[in-house]
This record gives C-alpha cells, structure tokens and sequence, in this order.
C-alpha cells in the first residue's frame, strides 16, 4: 500500500472522530469534560476500555513479542483478571462513596494534602510515560511506513499526531472517549481477526497445517513452571499481572475517570469485571496472531525489519500486512487498527492528565466556573505539548520492545501508589504527612537494588514484573515507620 493511499484512510477516520467530537462536545461544559456528568451506560464504557487497555503497545507490540517470549504473557493477563476482581470489589466501592472526581483526593482526606500531591505526582509521571511508551510505538510505524517516504521528520509526525488528539477532546474530554472509544476497539478487533482470518486462509491454501508444526508448537507455550528464578514462571508472571492490573487500572486517574461516569458503582464493578473476562480472549487472539505472523514470515523467508540498524519485531505485523502479497482489505483494516490503537490510549491520558493537574495540583474546585474552563484549556495544551517532548526523547533512547519496557517502568512508577493506597485502604493509622515523597523515593531505590541484584542475593533468582509487589511492600513499610505513635 502507498503512503498517500494510507494518508487517505488516516484523514477519513479521523473526519469520523471529528464528527463523534461536535456531537458529544456541543456544551463544552466542565461536568462533560472530566465525568461525563455521570450518564455513561455500562456497557459502552466498557467496550471501548477494551481498546484503552490494548492500545497501540497490545495491536503491533504482543505479536511482535511472541517470538521471544512465546504466548507466555498470557499468563500475565490472567493475573490481570484477579486484578480486577480486587478493583471492583474493593477500590470502586470507596471511589464512589466519596464521590471524588481525582481517585487522589482520597489520599488528602486519608493522609494529608503531600500524601495526595505526592500520588498526583507519581499517577502523573507514571501515565505521561505510559502514554508516550504507547504513542511513540505508533508514531515510529507511521514514520518508517509513511512519512519517511516524503522525507518529514519524526519530530513533526510525532507533533501532528498529538495535534489530532487535542482537535478531538478539547471541548468534550471524557464525554467524547467514552463514545469515540467504542469506535477505536471495533477497529482494533476487526483488524486482528481480519489478519487472522487471511493468514489461515494462506496456509490452507498452500496445504500448511500450521497448528500441528513444531514452529507453532513453540511460539505458543503459554505457561513456564521449570524454574522459579526464570523472569516467565507462571506464579510470577500471575502475581506480576494482577498487582500490575491493581495499579495500572485501579491506582491509575486515566482508567478509573471512565469508570467514575458510570451511573453508580454496580454498574461500574459490572464494566470492570467484564472488561477483565473479555481481554484474556483478546490478548489470546493477538498472541495467536503473532504466531501466525512469525510462522508466515518464516515460510516466505522475509527478513525482520530494522530501524535505526536494530531489528524491530514490533515491525512485522505491519511490514507483512502493507508490504506483502495479502491483499488490499488487510492493508486498510491495519491501517484503521493502527490508528484505532494509537488513539484509544492517547486521547484518554490526555484528558486524565489534565483532569489530575487541574483537581491535584491547581486546586481546581475552588476557582470560579470561568476561571476553570480557562485553566482546563491551558492545561490540555501543556500535557499536549509535554507528551511531544518525552516521545521525541524516547527515540533517542529506547531499544526494547515497547511491551516489555511499559511493564518494566510500571514496576518502578506505580509501586509507591500500590503502597499508598494499601495502607491507606488496610490500616487505620494516620501518618507524618510531610515525610511522604522520601518514603517513596526510598521505595523506588531499593526496588532498584532488588532488581539488579537478585541474581547474587537469592542464588540466581531473576524478578519479574512481581517487582511491583516489592515496591508497593517498601512503601507500605516506610509508611508503617512514620505512622503517628500516639494512636
């Protein structure tokens, strides 16, 4: 497929998010923007938090990781499952109590207002990366497949693509994910299965029974229980996942502001519990996809593409479904899915970056109605312009797969929130406020420590994304240490 060709089907989608956008932002009111004014059904927010939770990273990143890692991060997305379970049943009851719009002012009424800046900040920095993790994975495919043919530069593809995100959320915020999400997850299925289906249909075609081979046999070992110091163990990769879910999901603004538009916490716990069922059998189909992809590269002896003169497994599913002889129909249900999953997760972490700014750092609720459409604004543009900045660095830096570095940053940012949160949820100490942020610096140096040297501390132990765990224990412990003794 040309690149004008895909251009067109880029301008085309998002004259579609353009018009959900008019529609849903006609009030430009505060309430729409941050809640929704708490009219979502259920069941639309779930859908389209099946796409938030994919993205990007899940469309090209899980496919490309499978010939590493087999279909062994299935193991995390079951641990994810229980993850939800504690979210629903546990943290949306007190969200909804307390009728917050930033899950964080729970830490000012719990802890005091450093407790609650200091889980602002962290929640802040923890999704400006997880963002600009998922935005640059896209933005890098649309460069080497589409604009690097008229030579722009990757800095503008990456400005440009923030720029249609703000177009579409600056009036309608929250009011307008909800609904343009729903949209993006159909594509990104739709595109999975489409790819699938016209994968089969090769190997049937050219008398290939795939799901009997050896290679296939490989790439689709789902669960490691040899070792326990292996990083892939299954008991570590579950517990990894469902604490990674907890803080990911349940600690995170950016997921939890769609379930706050729910109309009451049943329904919410309902799109929780759902969305946990339905995205083990979604990332299973795109494991499965990746298989197929590695098994047909291998077939037809395509070479692994690089960027930069490092080999990009991430690039293989759109390099076979634009490149290749699989017809025309693949191309563009890629190309839709691509976009579909560059948006799902960019818009809504703009949105909750600002809704988390203006409530946690600007005192938001006591300015005046005009004063805070004006903030808001100026706000939108600054996370905008932030997101910019951190993806054109990662370019300069960032070597992994994307999946896997996420998950690995997650470990080190999310840990002090789990703690936070933890103590605050299962004890009933209050604590010396002001020593908040150190207690959670501290956190993250000695997961730090851990991490690097596990292998000569516990006889060759490697840790997992169980990591989070350990970060999230240190900083319920530093917590413990400086509780009020006089309770």
């Amino acid at each position: 497929m040309q690149a004008d060709q895909i251009l067109i089907i880029i301008a085309a989608y998002f004259c579609l998010l353009l018009s959900i956008s008019y529609l849903t932002g006609k009030r430009d009111s505060n309430q729409d923007f941050f809640i929704a004014n708490k009219k979502s059904p259920w069941y639309v927010v779930a859908f389209g938090m099946i796409g938030a939770s994919l993205s990007g990273v899940t469309f090209i990143s899980v496919p490309g990781w499978v010939q590493d890692s087999q279909f062994s991060y299935l193991q995390i997305v079951i641990g994810y499952f229980f993850g939800y379970l504690a979210i629903a049943y546990l943290l949306l009851p007190i969200y909804y109590k307390l009728k917050i719009t930033s899950i964080y002012e729970y830490l000012n009424i719990r802890f005091g207002t450093i407790s609650h800046k200091t889980g602002a900040f962290f929640f802040f920095v923890s999704r400006v990366l997880g963002a600009a993790f998922r935005l640059f994975l896209v933005a890098t495919v649309l460069q080497y497949f589409i604009f690097d043919t008229w030579n722009i530069p990757f800095e503008l593809t990456v400005t440009f693509s923030i720029l249609l995100i703000w177009l579409y959320t600056f009036k309608g915020g929250i009011k307008t994910i909800v609904w343009t999400d729903t949209l993006q997850t159909f594509f990104m299925i739709a595109a999975v299965i489409t790819a699938i289906y016209i994968l089969n249909n090769y190997f049937i075609s050219n008398n290939i029974n795939y799901l009997k081979s050896d290679a296939f046999k490989e790439y689709s070992k789902i669960f490691f229980a040899d070792e326990i110091t292996n990083k892939k163990h299954w008991l570590k990769s579950v517990l990894g996942g469902m604490f990674i879910a907890i803080s990911m999901t349940g600690l995170d603004q950016d997921m939890m502001q769609k379930n706050l538009t729910c109309r009451n916490v049943k329904e919410a716990q309902w799109n929780i519990v759902s969305l946990g069922t339905v995205l083990i059998v979604v990332n299973f189909i795109f494991l499965f996809l990746g298989a197929l992809l590695f098994l047909y590269a291998e077939h037809n002896q395509i070479q692994m593409p690089r960027m930069d003169g490092q080999i990009k497994t991430d690039f293989l599913f759109p390099e076979i479904a634009l490149n290749h002889e699989l017809g025309i129909p693949l191309a563009i249900m890629f190309v839709l899915g691509l976009i579909a999953a560059a948006y799902s997760s960019a818009d809504s972490a703009l949105t909750s970056l600002t809704t988390s700014f203006c409530f946690d750092f600007l005192n938001f609720g006591k300015k005046t109605n005009v004063s805070q459409k004006k903030i808001r604004k100026n706000v939108h543009v600054g996370v905008s312009l932030l997101l910019i900045i951190v993806i054109v660095a990662f370019k300069r830096v960032l070597n992994e797969n994307v999946i896997s570095s996420l998950l690995t940053v997650a470990t080190y940012t999310y840990g002090p929130l789990l703690g936070l949160f933890a103590f605050g949820i299962f004890t009933k100490h209050s604590i010396q406020d002001k020593f908040t942020p150190a207690i959670a610096l501290l956190a993250i140096v000695f997961t730090w420590f851990l991490h690097n040297h596990s292998k000569s501390l516990f006889s060759g132990y490697v840790f997992g994304y169980e990591l989070i765990i350990f970060n999230g224990v240190f900083m319920f412990l530093g917590l413990y240490l400086i509780r009020n003794k006089t309770q």
